[in-house]
């Protein structure tokens, strides 16, 4: 248990400080990005330098780079995000009010991408050196080339402009609340499709391996049918190397939401975030890739433990490094 706690002692500690260089490197680029925050602010109209001095004074832009980097950064541990210069609101509760919309999205891709990235590739392996193993397989080095922004430019041309079926912008029609599902079909088909071919590629390498292994020549001794042994056997343990790569595949999926939302005019956190770059909004800025960078690290923190409990390898390495620290501890 000692190995296991030391395990993931490290890993929380590891991921602090990579949440504090996130925002260390961010703060200081929006900081030294051209550009006056202010004149965003407040457009083309004249203003006198004493209402420009009152404005700068109440967000804080007077005093020195130093101490609003470290007022910030103690606002941030403490859940304060700011404010926004744009809308004066709560920079978080802009960002919630949108992370609904965006994980509307994130998560039907996810689910997608995976299931069908582990039973293509599964069939892949299983058709290997064959037509279909060659179909399937420059098919997804095809798709996971192609960027997700042109995908979508694509899609809007051939499937709304060409052939009318589906909606190209928000997410319901005009003055109706709530998302609507034709309006998902198409953000949700470019968020999948390089995490679906990518998916394909990975869970392909891992069955072949599986394949190869001994167990699955007993198995086969005993007379289990290629099927059965495919399905029962193989993919359990061919499923590993995928819980490591659905992990990340989140995080790709919600940094890519960004360009996905601008295309599809999709209102969530990717297209805050281009708005407020936009208008000089660095609070905004700052507060949705603090967001996306926590989940993240959530995300792959959780994957890191859900690997522990479905690999006994891992466990039982990590049990006989914490016997043998005993061992080493115990005086002669």
């Amino acid at each position: 248990m000692r190995a296991i706690a030391i395990r993931y002692g490290r890993l929380l500690v590891s991921s602090l400080l990579l949440f504090v260089a996130v925002i260390t490197v961010l703060f200081l680029l929006l900081e030294l990005a051209p550009g006056d925050p202010i004149q965003s602010l407040v457009g083309d109209v004249p203003i006198s330098p004493a209402f420009e001095a009152q404005i700068t004074a109440a967000y804080g832009l007077d005093k020195p780079l130093w101490e609003r980097y470290l007022i910030y950064l103690g606002n941030v541990f403490s859940g304060n995000l700011g404010i926004s210069f744009g809308t004066n609101q709560p920079v978080l509760e802009l960002i919630l009010s949108r992370a609904g919309n965006t994980l509307a999205l994130a998560v039907p891709s996810f689910i997608i991408s995976t299931t069908l990235g582990i039973v293509l590739g599964s069939i892949a392996a299983r058709t290997r050196r064959r037509w279909l193993d060659s179909s399937i397989s420059g098919v997804a080095v095809g798709l996971f080339s192609v960027p997700n922004f042109w995908l979508g430019m694509m899609l809007i041309m051939v499937f709304s402009l060409g052939l009318g079926w589906l909606p190209t912008q928000g997410k319901a029609p005009y003055g109706q609340e709530g998302i609507a599902v034709q309006y998902m079909v198409l953000p949700i088909i470019t968020m999948a499709t390089s995490e679906l071919a990518y998916k394909a590629r990975i869970m392909r390498a891992s069955m072949i391996e599986s394949l190869s292994q001994d167990f699955i020549d007993t198995a086969r001794s005993k007379g289990v049918s290629s099927r059965r042994a495919l399905w029962r056997h193989a993919l359990p343990n061919a499923l590993l190397p995928m819980v490591t790569v659905s992990g990340y595949s989140l995080g790709f999926i919600l940094a890519g939401s960004v360009l996905v939302e601008r295309v599809f005019g999709w209102p969530g956190m990717g297209l805050l975030f281009i708005d407020a770059i936009g208008r000089q909004d660095n609070q905004v800025v700052l507060g949705v890739v603090i967001v996306l960078t926590v989940t993240i690290i959530i995300v792959n923190i959780l994957t890191d433990v859900v690997y522990g409990i479905v690999d006994p390898r891992l466990r039982s390495q990590l049990v006989r490094r914490s016997t043998t620290t005993r061992k080493t501890e115990v005086p002669a």
